[in-house]
């Protein structure tokens, strides 16, 4: 019997010419990867990109910040949706948003983004992949609402620590998309859909560092030029070297979304404890398939230059 994950790679492979519809669910406007991952997403026509969902924290702020990022890189026919609003933690990346008004943004934007994603798995004649970038309260909110969600949709997310913690440490490690919304996280863990997970084993240490680096902010393509802008504005861009990336965690799971041929695959039966650790259970656990590593970091690299740049095929 073959998998969703198996037809989806089938499909993008070439089987199948219809791009796979996927919605993004993202918090993008605290950590700089997402604004990466969003721009590798952008990039990959394989790929139907039916709505963007901002997740924790303020979430019309950051429904502003994404409006104006995919002005810059001319992609307004993307839909938004603001999801759930837990805080007004401001976002970092400000400095780039500036005044920018949301009113200005051509393109169609759902106050509920939450409804909006509901929406639009049903209306897929497919089943649609749900890139989760960010803790998962979007989609928690989701189940809530319509648990028949679940069987007609995956999810992809970048979340968890198996075996590896941050920076490589050999310990794993409550990562922040889980522990941020524990309740959220075992929320998702319940529900009947196939789990494909990015975890800290396997994304806790990619950077682009020297010449892939510079490939990225000396080029003149429209993503390029959005993400370099916003990570010399980033409120945290002073932390790491000039030329370098900072951890680029989430442009893992957009890779995973239709191929994982440079990562060690394992189906892991994972529990989440009260701390907000995904710990293995072969008891109780539910299974997930987790990257365990990256075989060729330098691989994985060059493909992400290749998209952000312009030149992948």
């Amino acid at each position: 019997m073959i998998g969703m994950t198996s037809l989806i790679i089938l499909a993008v492979a070439g089987i199948s010419s219809t791009p796979v519809p996927v919605i993004l669910d993202t918090d993008l406007g605290d950590d700089i990867d997402d604004t990466w991952a969003l721009a590798a997403l952008l990039a990959s026509p394989e790929f139907d990109l039916k709505l963007i969902t901002l997740a924790f924290d303020d979430t019309p702020k950051k429904t502003a910040l994404v409006a104006k990022i995919l002005q810059a890189m001319g992609r307004t026919d993307i839909p938004l949706g603001t999801g759930v609003k837990t805080s007004n933690k401001p976002i970092n990346q400000s400095a780039w948003l500036g005044d920018y008004a949301l009113s200005s943004y051509p393109g169609k934007i759902h106050e509920d983004g939450v409804q909006a994603l509901i929406a639009a798995i049903h209306a897929s004649t497919v089943p649609v992949t749900i890139c989760v970038i960010g803790p998962q309260t979007n989609i928690k909110a989701a189940l809530e609402r319509d648990p028949s969600i679940a069987k007609k949709a995956r999810i992809v997310s970048m979340a968890g620590s198996v075996r590896v913690g941050y920076e490589g440490a050999p310990q794993p490690a409550p990562e922040w998309n889980v522990v941020a919304d524990i309740a959220a996280a075992r929320a998702v863990f319940v529900a009947p859909w196939e789990i494909t997970y990015a975890p800290l084993d396997a994304c806790g240490q990619i950077r682009l560092k020297g010449d892939p680096f510079r490939a990225v902010t000396t080029s003149e393509t429209p993503l390029a030029k959005t993400v370099t802008a916003n990570y010399d504005m980033w409120s945290n861009r002073k932390q790491y070297p000039g030329d370098s990336s900072s951890t680029l965690f989430d442009t893992l799971a957009v890779y995973l979304l239709a191929q994982d041929l440079l990562c060690t695959m394992e189906t892991v039966k994972l529990s989440i404890d009260d701390k907000g650790c995904t710990r293995e259970d072969e008891k109780q656990g539910r299974p997930v398939r987790c990257a365990m590593k990256l075989k060729d970091p330098a691989a994985f690299g060059q493909w992400l230059v290749n998209k952000v740049t312009g030149a992948a095929k």
